[in-house]
């Protein structure tokens, strides 16, 4: 099984707030990896964790890695807004909405804009359902795809990137090309002074997009609100769109009284933690104490 270096973000945090709550059954929302799973199942022996993706190749990754817990551990190929389809209630539910390094460092998958592919980006492959990047490019119209840009991506040039896109969809086969296409639309003086990739904002939005995160994580919270029994909830967002709707239904739910906000402001990664794993630099935690019965 091939190896794939990955960090848990805001581990710390996370794990604080489990110690404080009972935690013999831990949801992982986001298996991807397993790095949350693996962590949870060292730091508390007695617990027993679920761990659900829709990327089937994270669930085959994640089984291999945690073999040895094969008493405490299970993987499920599952989108996590379908967690009311699993029976059992669970203590603690903790959902990563970031993008997992095994997506990212396999070029073929389409999530990488560092490394030429294919224009897919579907975390499920084998859903028909889904289309690709490379459909949404070539046939959806300027004024939609800089909504996309824009929305999904809060990339500032969305209309230029889209008017350049309408004007060569044809000879966009690659997230290269892609790539290539916005370094040529963007302005050079605005590249350079900006602190990340500038295809960044755009491949975000395509993936978002593609998989229809924002209504999984809108379809998620409804599920979450239903749950019947007391539970910790634990997001970890990387963009604002993500964070806006975790704290809208937060703050919700505390209003009818079916639990309390744990966290009045987001908690953000430590210095030490941004300067050893780079991607937790916008990362937010949010937790939340349901209360049932």
């Amino acid at each position: 099984m091939e190896e794939f270096f990955h960090n848990p973000v805001m581990l710390n945090e996370v794990l604080d707030f489990i110690r404080q709550h009972e935690h013999s059954r831990i949801l992982d929302g986001t298996l991807g990896l397993g790095g949350y799973s693996e962590k949870f199942l060292n730091e508390f022996p007695d617990c027993f964790v679920l761990g659900i993706d829709r990327d089937e190749k994270a669930i085959e990754f994640s089984r291999d890695r945690l073999k040895n817990f094969a008493d405490r551990f299970e993987a499920l190929q599952l989108n996590f807004s379908e967690i009311n389809s699993i029976n059992s209630p669970f203590d603690v539910y903790v959902f990563d909405l970031g993008v997992s390094n095994m997506q990212i460092s396999d070029s073929s998958r389409g999530f990488s804009f560092q490394n030429d592919g294919p224009l897919d980006m579907r975390m499920n492959p084998n859903d028909k359902n889904l289309l690709t990047a490379r459909d949404v490019l070539e046939n959806y119209n300027e004024k939609d795809l800089a909504k996309i840009f824009f929305d999904y991506g809060e990339e500032r040039f969305s209309r230029q990137i889209a008017k350049a896109v309408k004007n060569t969809r044809n000879e966009l086969k690659t997230t290269g090309d892609l790539v290539n296409l916005i370094r040529e639309t963007l302005p050079k003086p605005l590249q350079r002074k900006m602190g990340t990739h500038p295809a960044r904002r755009v491949f975000q939005a395509l993936r978002i997009f593609v998989n229809n995160e924002t209504q999984e994580l809108e379809n998620l919270l409804k599920s979450l609100k239903k749950i019947e029994s007391g539970a910790l909830i634990i997001f970890v967002s990387y963009h604002s769109l993500e964070d806006r709707l975790v704290k809208k239904n937060f703050r919700e739910w505390q209003q009818e009284n079916l639990g309390k906000i744990l966290t009045r402001h987001p908690l953000t990664p430590s210095e030490n933690e941004v300067a050893e794993n780079y991607k937790s630099r916008s990362a937010k935690l949010r937790a939340f104490s349901l209360i049932r019965g």
